[in-house]
């Protein structure tokens, strides 16, 4: 049986990626992305262009220094004193790669660098030729390469082969070609020089200006490239890059069809998604591929319905192997009976099949006035139509003291079937004591997964909503408080999701959580 090919990712998000306007990062961030991309388990990070700056050569030499797995790359154009800072910021990495590169292209050759092909050829071979006394890999761009003429494209490449380099990388620069295009210069590529794609690694890194970034990259792997150059979230250049994710993914998930494998450690995507959004406080599209917000939601009633009863019918991967916990469903006037059902559910209500109806009557009508229905949408459908929720817990008394430079004290007294029962606590913050006075009394075990404040009426006495999320036994429970004192609506709320919490327990007798 044939053994699959392996294709090394190439991730270049602290140079290429850095290159997005607004995306600039500092040495430390830079260190921070580069131990993720090691988790991530990249096999060589680019980690930036030492000779255009200070900085720049201090956050190279720092991944060099600390992040110890993948081979760390430096970039440098076909000149000594960038050779040389590269030399200098990878001195200390415990495996290295030295990326140069040189335009190709007669657009590039007569009005950027004024030199015919035979200076071209010539420098591609001094250069390389020096750079491998230092370097054991040496990687050679021939930028713009798909807009360069077939024939000499063929000849650079080989010259830098001869000269020693270890690895050759074919740049769609600009975002010019598109797939069959370039699967087919990848093919002659690796006909007029055979030993590329096993021997001398054979790489792509392609541009997204025409959206084609990620199916140009791909096609080129099916035509004997076996290393790709990409970016978390796709970030770069202009239009970007090829997209990390979408690249180990396809793979991943058309594992069929590619007939090769990487080694990303694919549930660290997610983690890289957002640390790198983060730093670089570029937002990732909600629509975006794999990463995006959207990705793994479903509005329409009949795809929430197909996901409801196989995953498979409209998902073709699993969120929870990119990190996620798993699909969302997000309700609206095109959801279904199933998905509204599956919700109510899951927000710890337990209806007759009457009040269900009745709810879902409800929860039509809302949604025909607002496009999607949170959580909270569906509390106030379920708690004030249907679902009336009994006081099991009265909150009876309460006094807090919160002074500047003392840890805020709370005395809370609540009612329970009768009783009086008090408990003191101090806390981080106000509320923070108030639920803590609270648990000892009740002992609910209650994790605290979300805190929400808003105004609901305006002026000085404005009335103020809290709504919490609580989970209890394995279960996410939402609560609601409104008071104009804004710690005694916190303490309401969280009171409101013990007391649905018993009002179930009630309704399901024999079930074993309640408080």
């Amino acid at each position: 049986m044939k053994e699959k090919r392996k294709i090394y990712i190439f991730d270049t998000t602290l140079r290429d990626g850095e290159q997005s306007p607004g995306a600039s990062l500092t040495p430390d961030e830079k260190l921070k992305i580069a131990r993720q991309l090691e988790r991530l388990n990249i096999d060589i990070i680019e980690a930036g262009f030492p000779a255009s700056s200070p900085g720049e050569m201090k956050a190279v030499s720092m991944i060099a220094e600390n992040v110890r797995k993948p081979v760390i790359c430096g970039l440098s154009r076909m000149i000594p004193k960038d050779i040389d800072a590269c030399r200098r910021a990878l001195e200390k990495a415990a495996k290295k790669r030295l990326h140069v590169f040189l335009a190709t292209s007669q657009i590039h050759r007569e009005f950027k660098l004024k030199k015919d092909k035979k200076e071209i050829l010539a420098m591609i071979e001094r250069e390389i030729r020096s750079a491998a006394k230092s370097f054991k890999q040496v990687e050679f761009s021939p930028e713009d390469a798909s807009r360069t003429e077939r024939d000499f494209l063929s000849e650079t490449v080989r010259a830098a082969i001869q000269a020693g380099a270890t690895s050759v990388n074919i740049p769609d620069t600009v975002g010019y070609a598109v797939p069959q295009e370039f699967g087919e210069l990848i093919r002659f590529l690796v006909q007029k020089n055979p030993g590329l794609g096993k021997k001398i690694a054979l790489s792509v890194h392609c541009h997204n200006d025409l959206g084609l970034a990620t199916a140009n990259s791909l096609a080129a792997v099916l035509a004997g490239a076996n290393q790709v150059e990409c970016t978390v979230n796709g970030i770069g250049e202009r239009a970007g890059n090829a997209s990390l994710e979408e690249i180990a993914m396809t793979i991943d998930t058309r594992a069929d069809f590619m007939d090769c494998y990487t080694d990303i450690k694919l549930s660290e995507i997610t983690k890289a998604s957002r640390l790198v959004s983060h730093l670089t406080g570029m937002v990732v599209q909600p629509n975006k591929a794999i990463v995006g917000r959207n990705a793994f939601w479903h509005a329409s009633g009949i795809h929430q319905d197909g996901v409801l009863k196989k995953r498979q019918t409209y998902e073709i991967m699993d969120p929870k192997k990119i990190g996620l916990s798993g699909n969302q469903l997000m309700l609206g006037k095109l959801s279904g009976k199933h998905a509204f059902g599956v919700r109510v559910n899951k927000l710890g209500f337990r209806l007759t099949a009457q009040e269900m109806d009745q709810a879902f009557v409800q929860f039509k009508a809302l949604a025909d006035k607002k496009k999607y229905i949170f959580d909270e949408d569906l509390e106030a459908i379920l708690q004030n139509e249907i679902a009336k929720i009994p006081e099991t817990w009265k909150l009876v008394s309460m006094k807090v003291v919160s002074e500047t430079g003392t840890k805020p004290c709370a005395e809370i007294a609540l009612s329970y079937e009768g009783k009086l029962k008090k408990a003191t606590s101090t806390g981080d913050g106000p509320v923070d004591a108030c639920y803590k006075a609270v648990e000892k009394i009740v002992d609910s075990k209650a994790k605290l997964i979300h805190y929400g404040l808003q105004s609901v009426t305006g002026g000085k006495d404005a009335l103020g909503e809290v709504l919490v999320k609580l989970e209890i036994c394995g279960k996410e429970v939402t609560g609601r408080g409104t008071s104009t004192d804004i710690i005694e609506a916190s303490v309401r709320a969280y009171l409101f999701a013990l007391n649905k919490v018993s009002a179930n327990s009630q309704r399901a007798k024999g079930r074993s959580c309640s408080v």
